[in-house]
């Protein structure tokens, strides 16, 4: 068993792939497997992976149609052996030190999820999305929730997460649509004996102007993606009763739209529900319990 797999969905992604990789095989923790799932490449992506393959006997790579991110992302899960396992999109990259310090962090609490800072790039600019200052092991739910701002940045990828925990849990990423980090990491984060944020290490996430949800003719579809993995968001977090803060997690349930413009909406947390008018909130209640 490697200490930790990183499993590495690729199409298309030839302008970004060297990149990513090189921050990968030049990882300090030498033990690691890096599993590339091919997720139908019509570019130069899988030329690209067998050249790494052949240098780096710790590059897999696995090769499929086309089946979005979220099936790739199982099929990588299904061939990893790691006792940790994170993941990296083909256009990111991670510091050198990544996953020695998650891992070890990891290790010395016992914990089932490690978390990093991540850092958004693109655009000109550079944003944190989720800065840490101070290692910190924590167990509660809500203290979970809030060390990675998880309402707000529900990413996947800068973390690392027990193999054990996923499987004893059947969490898996949903397929086919978009939104599935939603979902994955929210299962993660509930179920996890708890969770340690790394400091002095980083993901970095880059805002593709290629990416898949940036184009127009997918706009509609990545939104819709969206609204639905909220859905089953707060439907995951009511059925297990979860003992958190009122109004972090917001499911749209009723909306009017003119235009393509949405200008009614109505919207529901764990306990409160709300509706919006032109983006302004006129009406608010508690949720009754069921007796």
């Amino acid at each position: 068993m490697v200490k930790v797999s990183v499993i590495l969905p690729v199409y298309n992604c030839e302008k970004y792939l060297e990149k990513c990789l090189d921050s990968l095989v030049n990882q300090t923790l030498l033990d690691i497997e890096i599993v590339c799932v091919n997720d139908g490449s019509t570019d130069n992506s899988l030329n690209i992976l067998e050249k790494y393959a052949r240098l780096d006997n710790r590059v897999i790579i696995i090769s499929q149609e086309n089946k979005k991110q979220g099936a790739a992302r199982n099929r990588g899960m299904a061939a990893a052996c790691g006792e940790y396992v994170g993941f990296v999109d083909a256009d990111d990259w991670v510091d050198l030190d990544y996953y020695e310090k998650l891992y070890m962090a990891a290790k010395k609490y016992d914990s089932d999820i490690a978390l990093a800072a991540n850092i958004r790039i693109g655009h000109g600019r550079t944003k944190k999305r989720l800065n840490i200052s101070l290692e910190k092991f924590v167990t509660k739910l809500q203290d979970k929730i809030d060390i990675c701002n998880q309402p707000e940045n529900p990413c996947p990828t800068n973390k690392i997460y027990k193999m054990s925990m996923l499987r004893n849990y059947g969490i898996t990423w949903p397929e086919g649509c978009y939104c599935e980090d939603k979902l994955f990491t929210i299962k993660a984060v509930y179920y996890a004996n708890g969770i340690t944020a790394v400091p002095g290490v980083s993901y970095y996430y880059y805002r593709n102007p290629d990416s898949t949800v940036k184009k127009q003719t997918r706009k509609l579809e990545a939104r819709k993606g969206k609204l639905k993995a909220n859905r089953e968001v707060l439907e995951f977090l009511k059925q297990h009763n979860a003992d958190i803060r009122d109004k972090d997690f917001w499911a749209v349930i009723e909306e009017k739209s003119l235009f393509g413009v949405a200008y009614y909406r109505v919207q529901e947390s764990l306990h409160t529900i709300r509706t919006m008018l032109l983006g302004i909130k006129i009406n608010e209640k508690q949720i009754k319990e069921d007796k």
